[in-house]
């Protein structure tokens, strides 16, 4: 015998395993093994979802939505009934070890291994691959743009103008990231990224010989991997507390570390090996095949999908257990309607008149000077400045993000222990800014003066600076969280937005800047140095993770 649970009698009831679920226009049925309790975004309600290979719809019937009701999986019960004895004694009961194997000959407690997790560890260990194949993805073109110029007669200028293509989609996509984060949650907007980066990465071999498909192909690149910052801090800011919050930003950024390393080590071979083609469809594979394990790791029990009942405009009436309309949402596409209007309330004038928002803007934007030059164009400065083959130049370019791994690791319990015990939140924050700031500043200094410093200990000055600069996950990033978890996705898309144009015109500029002065100390290190001391200056004149209401202002 297996327990059935009912939504209209708010009961529990016997029945056997094979009995199918009974649905009525009001009620479902269902085995309550295959529920599991998570909440909604309206916060008044516990939604549990059922597999979809065991249920096949929901209690409401109609045309409007239909569709939509058999695939989203999700019944909802009021929070009280939530809360109640009855309820938390009947899911908790479901762990017996004879109800552990009757479904299927399958532990469904025990497998996947990761199934019992909390939810918010799930969602951050997914996230974080996700950033893995992100950079991977983006360090790509830094590695097979020299056999790309090679074949193509490309010079520096030309170079340049192929990788900044990427951040022209990286700024156009941080607002619409942002703002789509919040309507959607972060979840659904990474998904859409990932997929969408992954195919346009798959398409650049085929359009490498024609410059305007070239660079259209880089910037839808940029475009689905623009969205994912805001969405990750999204997912962050919504699911994640404060004590907790360093580690899981830092966690999910690390993705983006590690995804340098993992790129710059295996795209070399490939080249080698099996052409410089074959490095964007692996990488462009590997995003698809994530997508696809996203749905396995999290979905068993799990929808992707909106609230059903929400699709229709309805919610539960507990009082007479039926569905009721809900105010201004009669309809999905009235739905659409009011989510299209949203951005209306968002308080733009309030933030634009915070000094703590002009310094995350400033900040971020010097920060990513240095960030995209050096990532763009380390390789080609490696392999021609200091005389490396493009294996060699490859493996020491995946050093400083292979450090800042390390630093990462350092940093961000760092941060969260001075935060507990006591320190305030600004200060553990202008800190560890300071510290990303100055360090790459230094080894820079250190590197491009004329020391006769020999090459190996160059490589090893900026690996140093460069993962010192890891220590802005616990700053800069962390305080769109802190000043408003409820607004973080759209103001890390506004600094990400700005954050984006040194990559657009940085990346750009060293190429010509080398065409022109055939120096790399002018070309890649002075620009960067400079915005590294100014961005240290605002940032600890101005910087501020109060939290701050940002109250609508007509």
């Amino acid at each position: 015998m297996a327990s059935i649970f009912s939504l209209k009698s708010n009961k529990v009831i016997s029945s056997p395993l094979s009995t199918p679920p009974s649905t009525s226009s009001h009620t479902t049925v269902y085995p309550r093994f295959l529920f599991e309790p998570c909440n909604s975004s309206s916060g008044k309600w516990l939604g549990i979802r059922a597999s979809r290979r065991r249920v096949s719809r929901i209690g409401v019937s109609g045309k409007e939505g239909a569709r939509e009701i058999v695939d989203a999986e999700q019944i909802r019960v009021p929070t009280a009934f939530r809360d109640s004895e009855e309820f938390q004694a009947t899911y908790l009961s479901s762990k017996n070890e004879d109800e552990k194997s009757s479904f299927e000959g399958l532990d469904v407690w025990k497998w996947p291994p990761w199934k019992n997790l909390p939810k918010r560890y799930k969602l951050i260990g997914a996230t974080s691959l996700a950033f893995v194949i992100c950079n991977m993805d983006k360090v790509n073109l830094s590695v097979a743009i020299i056999p790309m110029s090679h074949q193509f007669g490309w010079n520096s200028s030309v170079a340049g103008l192929v990788q900044s293509s990427f951040f022209w989609g990286y700024a156009l996509s941080q607002l619409p990231g942002g703002w789509l984060a919040k309507l959607f949650g972060g979840r659904k907007v990474l998904e859409v990224g990932v997929l969408a980066w992954s195919l346009a990465t798959i398409l650049v071999p085929l359009v490498a010989g024609f410059m305007p498909g070239l660079i259209l192909s880089r910037v839808l690149v940029g475009i689905g991997e623009g969205v994912s910052p805001s969405a990750a801090t999204d997912l962050i800011a919504r699911s994640v507390p404060l004590q907790e919050r360093s580690r899981a930003v830092s966690f999910v950024f690390a993705g983006l570390s590690i995804g340098s390393v993992v790129g710059l080590l295996v795209a070399p071979q490939f080249i080698q090996n099996f052409g410089w083609e074959s490095v964007f469809y692996t990488f462009g594979v590997l995003g698809i095949l994530w997508c696809l394990g996203l749905q396995l790791a999290l979905d068993e029990g799990q929808s992707i999908f909106p609230d059903a009942y929400l699709l229709l405009g309805k919610s539960w009436d507990a009082s007479s257990n039926t569905l009721t309309a809900l105010p201004g949402k009669q309809s999905l596409a009235t739905s659409m309607r009011e989510l299209g209007s949203s951005l209306k309330d968002v308080p733009w004038k309030a933030f634009f008149k915070s000094p703590a928002v002009w310094a995350m803007i400033y900040v971020h934007f010097c920060g990513s000077w240095g960030h995209y030059t050096c990532l763009s164009w380390l390789p080609t400065y490696f392999s021609e400045e200091l005389d490396l083959n493009l294996t060699e130049a490859a493996w020491v370019s995946v050093l400083p993000p292979l450090a800042s791994i390390i630093v990462t690791s350092i940093a961000a319990p760092f941060a969260d222990n001075l935060i507990s015990n006591g320190v305030e939140t600004t200060t553990v924050r202008k800190i560890c800014q300071t510290i990303a700031f100055l360090s790459p500043a230094l080894s820079m200094t250190l590197a491009s003066s004329d020391l006769g410093l020999p090459p190996w200990e160059i490589v090893a000055c900026l690996t140093t600076g460069l993962a010192l600069s890891s220590f802005a996950l616990s700053g800069l990033y962390c305080t769109h969280q802190d000043i408003s978890p409820n607004y973080a996705s759209i103001l890390l898309g506004i600094t990400n937005t700005v954050g984006a144009v040194p990559g657009i015109i940085g990346v750009a500029l060293t190429g010509y800047l080398l065409d022109l002065t055939q120096s790399w100390s002018l070309a890649l290190f002075a620009p960067s140095i400079f915005f590294y001391l100014t961005g240290t200056v605002v940032w600890l004149v101005f910087a501020s993770s109060k939290p701050q209401s940002f109250s609508h202002e007509d």
